[in-house]
């Protein structure tokens, strides 16, 4: 198998399992407390890892090859990760929330591909966004 499947196989099996660990964090526990334990592991994690795959620059140089997205990503997964948690306190199914969110995302990010990043759509493309905004409509309907 390569990278393009594997890369694939990863988001999937990591976000069904962020789902349910998102879901499982007591409603006891503090939000923002959670996050810390959150990226702290992550943090510990991905500096074993730098090891494991090095780049072909030291630790600092890397550093210096960021661009703002880096930094504005860590603002944007903070939103992600409290919004989720919220979600599921506010009793949002596991079931939903993700397909509900995962498809408002993609079709916000439409006019975003086509015009910023000159991406096209298909006539069977169109045909299933449409039919994922119907199944917006019917998920929230509830």
């Amino acid at each position: 198998m390569n990278l393009y499947y594997i890369s694939v196989l990863l988001v999937i099996a990591s976000n069904v399992f962020y789902h349910i660990f998102q879901k499982s964090v007591p409603e006891a526990a503090n939000p923002l407390i959670s996050l810390i334990a959150t990226y702290g592991i992550a943090l510990i994690l991905t500096l074993i890892s730098f090891c494991i795959y090095p780049s072909d620059v030291g630790f600092i140089q890397s550093f210096k090859r960021l661009n703002w997205a880096s930094y504005a990503l860590g603002i944007t997964i903070v939103g992600l990760e409290l919004g989720f948690l919220l979600a599921y306190r506010a009793g949002w199914n596991i079931s939903l929330v993700a397909l509900f969110t995962n498809i408002c995302v993609t079709v916000l990010l439409i006019p975003i591909g086509l015009l910023l990043y000159k991406e096209h759509i298909s006539l069977i493309n169109f045909v299933g966004i449409l039919l994922s905004i119907a199944g917006v409509i019917c998920i929230y309907q509830k």
